[in-house]
């Protein structure tokens, strides 16, 4: 099966956004990995982490979707409700001791295993429906996977920003700045604001 021709351009974004953030945060000095970040309860080094883990748990939501099974994402495996933020805070706080190196090592792992799993994904794929099971500050959706895809090939991006608001003195640097300045790591920002729905 040859891959989806936008299904191309999505990971070529996805390995390119990837690529600058790891050397972001490789740029970063322990202070700077502690910072608190405004409006949350994570650390600058705690979005790392986050995007570290969350690819297997995209796979499943992924495959189960192109399958036409976009509700087996949407339970964990004893069929109660899958609980996205909890989950997220769970990996986290697993990794809080953690070197950076070793959040990275994982990170590439996991990320070249979902490129792996996005690779077979053809058009007919992506034009299915998957369940969003929502979060703390975005109430649950349903939406083609190419459309989440699409938002979701900025994930490395928009964490990227929450950790900018930590590192005032990072924000100034031109480069980062334009990386940081795209319409969708705005939209999610607009999202995020406020207070929980939940």
């Amino acid at each position: 099966m040859t891959m989806s021709e936008m299904m191309r351009g999505i990971i070529q974004t996805v390995r390119d956004n990837r690529q600058r953030f790891e050397a972001f945060c490789r740029s970063l000095s322990q202070e700077e990995l502690s910072r608190p970040a405004p409006d949350s309860t994570w650390v600058v080094k705690d979005f790392v982490s986050h995007l570290a883990t969350l690819d297997p748990t995209l796979v499943l939501s992924f495959e189960a979707t192109a399958a036409g099974r976009p509700e087996d994402a949407t339970r964990n495996p004893d069929g109660s409700p899958f609980d996205l933020d909890a989950l997220n805070e769970a990996l986290v706080v697993e990794r809080r001791e953690w070197p950076l190196e070793r959040i990275l090592e994982e990170a590439s792992a996991n990320r070249a295993a979902l490129i792996d799993s996005m690779e077979r994904l053809s058009d007919e794929d992506i034009a299915q429906v998957m369940h969003f099971t929502g979060d703390a500050k975005r109430s649950p959706a349903q939406l083609p996977l190419r459309v989440f895809m699409l938002g979701w090939a900025h994930h490395d991006t928009i964490h990227a920003a929450d950790m900018l608001r930590a590192l005032p003195e990072r924000a100034t640097d031109a480069e980062l700045a334009a990386w940081v300045d795209g319409p969708m790591v705005k939209a999610y920002q607009a999202a995020m604001s406020g207070p929980p729905r939940r």
